[in-house]
């Protein structure tokens, strides 16, 4: 007798129609209003990747974002960014400040896994905020298990999501549904696993499908635009669970829409095409 999958096993379909919107603002409305997104990496050779984070979350209607990286990096963050408020950090007791004003932090564009990563990554992880993992911070999280705060995204590529689970690439991508589950299970999180059919998972066993996406994506920073505009969205008052499967959305529609051109796609080049999108979405005005 042939098997068949149950109905609520199944992943529902990413789409326009069913993803949750942002309300339109009050014509008093103010930076205040729409949260702080406090990006933390970018070590020594990586500066680029916290600038892409950041960008994305201002893109995405962040009241005020932050940076927390390297000294050295911090005069071509403000060259590149000025709306951003930067600081050099060489300590985690630096950071602390910081942590303080955020109400949203993006954690591990551009980490790295040295000393100076593990020890920011140790700050974050104590701080009852909501917040959005990705790259060396779930690299270090499959080193040194740490609690997640509540409402927090995790957003492993099939490689992090390996280590995170103790199994390898090839058994996520044999059964990446389950490995989606597992991992939001296991971190009591929402798991954003990337990668051509990306899923969003929920710690309750809610499981979603991004069918949208180009080839032409497949290329370095995607992933912390991404990050960026997860963490604008939980910023602006999304519960995790709809910024993931909206950000998701969003970003895989701009791929799809740019790389109708081709190879050559760049992580920056979906900006403004994001930005466009979510205004299509959720109409800035009502």
């Amino acid at each position: 007798m042939p098997q068949t999958k149950h109905l609520g096993n199944l992943p529902k379909p990413l789409s326009r129609d069913t993803l949750a919107s942002l309300p339109a603002r009050r014509a008093d409305a103010h930076k205040g209003d729409f949260g702080h997104v406090l990006v933390v990496g970018g070590d020594l050779g990586t500066g680029g990747a916290v600038l892409l984070s950041a960008e994305a979350a201002l893109r995405c209607g962040a009241g005020l974002v932050s940076v927390a990286t390297r000294p050295e990096h911090v005069s071509a963050a403000l060259t590149r960014l000025p709306e951003t408020m930067c600081l050099g950090v060489s300590s985690a007791n630096q950071l602390m400040a910081l942590l303080e004003r955020a109400s949203v932090l993006v954690v591990g564009p551009g980490l790295g896994q040295a000393a100076w990563g593990r020890s920011l990554l140790s700050a974050v992880a104590n701080a009852g905020l909501a917040q959005v993992w990705d790259a060396d911070a779930l690299n270090l999280l499959a080193r040194t298990p740490l609690a997640l705060p509540s409402a927090s995204i995790l957003t492993p590529h099939p490689g992090e999501a390996a280590r995170l689970l103790g199994v390898s690439t090839e058994a996520v991508q044999a059964d990446r549904a389950g490995a989606a589950r597992k991992l939001a299970r296991k971190y009591a999180s929402v798991c954003v696993l990337k990668g051509a059919g990306t899923l969003v998972a929920s710690p309750d066993g809610q499981l979603a499908l991004c069918g949208r996406g180009h080839p032409a994506m497949a290329g370095a920073g995607l992933g912390d635009v991404l990050s960026g505009v997860l963490a604008a969205l939980l910023a602006q008052g999304m519960d995790a669970w709809s910024a993931a499967c909206l950000g998701t959305w969003l970003h895989a529609c701009a791929g799809e829409r740019l790389g109708v051109k081709g190879r050559g796609l760049a992580a920056s080049d979906l900006l403004p095409v994001i930005r466009e999108l979510l205004e299509e979405h959720s109409a800035c005005l009502a």
